[in-house]
């Protein structure tokens, strides 16, 4: 199972991978990073994208239909992952669950050019579930 550099490697094979980084939403801070980061600022980048899932995962709107907010276990986020796109662009968000709190995610920046966002979507789902934390 990897960990958390492994991981982000992994992700910096994809075609057209930027930039990757595993985040936490709560506080805003980068546990890894490799590759750019969006606008040139790590710390920056990881904020906002922290802020944007924090807005996701805690609507009320966006919650899964039945109504079961921390889904079957109650500790998986409401949100699997979130797509934003720009003229260059695809940043792809995918939500890590974990046995304790589940406030991290994955943020993987592809060139909107040569990345492929539906190869992309696929692999980070299969490196949310295998990633290890600790």
């Amino acid at each position: 199972m990897p960990g958390i550099d492994e991981s982000l490697l992994e992700a910096m094979r994809l075609p057209g991978a930027r930039g990757a980084a595993v985040v936490d939403w709560i506080s805003g801070l980068a546990l890894g990073a490799v590759g750019d980061a969006p606008g040139g600022d790590l710390e920056a980048a990881a904020a906002e994208t922290a802020e944007l899932a924090r807005l996701a995962t805690e609507s009320g709107v966006l919650a899964p239909a039945g109504g079961d907010a921390g889904g079957a276990s109650g500790k998986e986020p409401p949100v699997q992952d979130l797509i934003i796109t720009n003229t260059d662009a695809y940043h792809l968000l995918r939500f890590v669950t974990t046995t304790f709190d589940s406030t991290v995610f994955l943020h993987l920046w592809l060139d909107r050019g040569e990345g492929n966002l539906a190869l992309a979507r696929i692999r980070l789902a299969e490196m949310a579930d295998r990633l290890v934390l600790g």
